[in-house]
């Protein structure tokens, strides 16, 4: 039995987790495209390199970044281009079992069985990544309290708030200690205290890790992220700092932030026809 469980434990562990620094980038596109139906492009010709850190993805709607996230989770396939995540090609039919087990998603509805308890979702979820079963309580418990929800842990999923099932939704997505997180839309129903909680949460993880986070929501990504991608019409339109976006502004320009003001000038510029960064 203990030769069993010692060989279980080494197969779940390999050469990248112990040297996660063997990639240039953890996320890195290359003339990326991505077909949604028959004929709209929802991902155009993306070039990116995304590395350890927080990084918020803007956009107007239907400017294709829930796509984008949806690609990067390995849910949609490339139609053209090259897509890396971890060193490893995400692109063609290949099975991606192993690199799901390094990625934890957050879409912008989740399913989750509403008789469960919070703990057995995000135990449940745990399983579904392959966490090690020796591992899977502490890691449940972690998750739920980086979240919020330690107290909330032995209710039902059905008697919880929408602002509580999304910290849920966000509990199981970083319960497997992934090397990428992608989150979509995340503070939806979240009210302020819990936003700025959250927002400590992503600077906390990453320090480690490659974070992406896909909001509406302005003031989140000046507060928590290291860099912006600002995203239209399937095409990076800027990609750098936030205090560098929100130079680009002026008081003759929408928002009511520095940062919200260069978003506007930006877009703008992109939409008459201008340079983009």
């Amino acid at each position: 039995m203990t030769i069993g469980k010692e060989r279980h434990m080494t197969s779940a562990t390999n050469a990248a987790d112990i040297t996660p620094t063997t990639w240039a980038w953890e996320i890195q596109a290359t003339a990326l495209k991505v077909r949604v139906g028959r004929k709209r492009m929802a991902v155009d010709g993306l070039d990116l390199s995304l590395g350890t850190g927080v990084h918020g993805l803007l956009g107007p709607n239907g400017a294709g970044k829930t796509t984008l996230i949806r690609t990067l989770a390995t849910v949609l396939r490339p139609t053209e281009g090259t897509l890396t995540l971890l060193g490893e090609s995400a692109g063609g039919l290949g099975a991606h079992r192993a690199l799901r087990r390094r990625i934890g998603y957050l879409p912008q509805e989740f399913g989750y069985y509403k008789r469960f308890t919070v703990r057995e979702f995000v135990e449940y979820m745990a399983w579904l990544k392959e966490v090690p079963k020796a591992e899977i309580p502490a890691a449940v418990q972690r998750a739920v309290e980086r979240v919020g929800l330690a107290d909330r842990a032995d209710e039902r999923m059905k008697a919880l708030s929408g602002g509580m099932v999304r910290r849920v939704g966000i509990a199981q997505a970083i319960v497997n200690d992934p090397t990428i997180l992608l989150l979509d839309e995340p503070t939806v129903g979240l009210d302020p205290a819990q936003r700025l909680r959250f927002r400590a949460l992503l600077q906390e993880l990453g320090t480690d890790t490659c974070v992406v986070v896909s909001t509406h929501l302005v003031e989140d990504i000046a507060a928590a992220c290291t860099s912006v991608v600002l995203f239209d019409e399937g095409r990076l339109v800027f990609q750098g700092p936030p205090d560098e976006l929100a130079s680009v502004g002026g008081p003759e320009h929408a928002g009511d932030s520095p940062l919200e003001r260069g978003y506007s000038a930006m877009l703008l510029s992109t939409r008459h026809g201008q340079d983009t960064w």
